[in-house]
Protein backbone atom coordinates (compact mmCIF):
# COMPACT_ATOMS: atom_id res chain seq x y z
CA UNK A 1 0.00 0.00 0.00
CA UNK A 2 1.28 3.40 -0.86
CA UNK A 3 -0.83 5.54 1.12
CA UNK A 4 0.41 5.91 4.65
CA UNK A 5 -1.01 7.70 8.11
CA UNK A 6 -0.59 11.37 7.67
CA UNK A 7 -1.09 11.51 4.60
CA UNK A 8 -3.38 13.98 2.75
CA UNK A 9 -5.43 12.64 0.45
CA UNK A 10 -8.50 13.57 -2.02
CA UNK A 11 -11.52 11.16 -2.85
CA UNK A 12 -12.24 10.42 -6.13
CA UNK A 13 -15.76 9.19 -6.06
CA UNK A 14 -18.98 8.99 -4.09
CA UNK A 15 -20.93 11.65 -2.12
CA UNK A 16 -17.25 13.55 -0.74
CA UNK A 17 -16.11 13.97 -4.08
CA UNK A 18 -13.61 15.98 -3.91
CA UNK A 19 -12.81 16.36 -0.50
CA UNK A 20 -9.06 16.44 0.78
CA UNK A 21 -8.09 15.14 4.53
CA UNK A 22 -5.57 13.72 6.39
CA UNK A 23 -5.23 9.83 6.72
CA UNK A 24 -6.12 8.73 10.09
CA UNK A 25 -5.63 4.92 9.91
CA UNK A 26 -4.70 2.52 7.28
CA UNK A 27 -7.01 -0.30 7.41
CA UNK A 28 -4.50 -2.70 5.61
CA UNK A 29 -6.12 -6.32 6.27
CA UNK A 30 -9.58 -4.96 4.79
CA UNK A 31 -7.99 -2.39 2.50
CA UNK A 32 -9.93 0.66 4.23
CA UNK A 33 -9.09 3.88 5.36
CA UNK A 34 -10.10 6.74 7.79
CA UNK A 35 -10.25 10.55 6.15
CA UNK A 36 -10.76 13.28 8.63
CA UNK A 37 -13.43 15.11 8.20
CA UNK A 38 -14.57 13.13 4.82
CA UNK A 39 -17.64 10.64 4.91
CA UNK A 40 -18.93 11.43 7.92
CA UNK A 41 -21.77 9.13 9.39
CA UNK A 42 -24.05 9.74 12.34
CA UNK A 43 -24.56 7.00 15.18
CA UNK A 44 -26.94 6.62 17.75
CA UNK A 45 -25.18 6.05 21.11
CA UNK A 46 -26.47 5.05 24.72
CA UNK A 47 -24.72 6.62 27.52
CA UNK A 48 -22.51 4.23 29.30
CA UNK A 49 -20.19 4.81 32.13
CA UNK A 50 -17.08 6.01 30.21
CA UNK A 51 -19.14 7.22 27.64
CA UNK A 52 -21.25 10.25 28.72
CA UNK A 53 -22.63 11.93 25.66
CA UNK A 54 -25.61 10.32 24.75
CA UNK A 55 -27.66 10.49 21.30
CA UNK A 56 -26.58 11.48 17.37
CA UNK A 57 -22.75 11.23 17.29
CA UNK A 58 -21.07 12.16 14.19
CA UNK A 59 -18.13 10.35 13.20
CA UNK A 60 -15.93 9.55 10.21
CA UNK A 61 -16.43 6.06 8.49
CA UNK A 62 -13.82 4.16 6.76
CA UNK A 63 -13.30 4.92 2.79
CA UNK A 64 -11.84 1.73 0.35
CA UNK A 65 -8.66 2.32 -0.36
CA UNK A 66 -8.64 2.69 -4.14
CA UNK A 67 -11.62 5.45 -4.23
CA UNK A 68 -8.70 8.18 -2.53
CA UNK A 69 -5.50 9.50 -4.43
CA UNK A 70 -2.50 11.07 -2.57
CA UNK A 71 -2.13 14.72 -2.88
CA UNK A 72 1.65 16.04 -3.82
CA UNK A 73 2.62 18.32 -1.31
CA UNK A 74 5.18 20.03 -3.89
CA UNK A 75 2.54 20.26 -6.79
CA UNK A 76 -0.56 20.45 -5.25
CA UNK A 77 -2.20 18.15 -7.23
CA UNK A 78 -3.78 14.30 -6.71
CA UNK A 79 -1.21 12.13 -8.46
CA UNK A 80 -0.31 8.70 -8.68
CA UNK A 81 2.74 7.38 -6.74
CA UNK A 82 5.72 5.51 -7.67
CA UNK A 83 8.93 4.14 -5.83
CA UNK A 84 12.35 4.56 -6.26
CA UNK A 85 15.59 3.55 -4.81
CA UNK A 86 17.99 6.11 -3.77
CA UNK A 87 21.73 6.01 -3.82
CA UNK A 88 21.98 5.02 -0.25
CA UNK A 89 19.32 1.64 -1.14
CA UNK A 90 16.44 3.79 0.42
CA UNK A 91 12.96 3.19 -1.13
CA UNK A 92 11.02 5.98 -1.20
CA UNK A 93 8.02 7.10 -2.42
CA UNK A 94 7.84 9.95 -5.35
CA UNK A 95 5.40 12.01 -7.20
CA UNK A 96 4.30 11.06 -10.65
CA UNK A 97 4.13 14.26 -12.26
CA UNK A 98 6.75 16.04 -10.32
CA UNK A 99 9.18 13.23 -9.53
CA UNK A 100 9.74 14.50 -5.56
CA UNK A 101 10.00 12.84 -3.28
CA UNK A 102 6.85 12.09 -0.79
CA UNK A 103 8.10 10.69 1.83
Amino acid sequence: MLIKREDTVQVMTGKDKGKRGKVQAVLKKDGLILVEGVNMVKRHTRQRQNIRQAGIVEKEAPLNISNVVVVCSNCDKPVRIGRKFLEDQRKVRICSSCQEVID
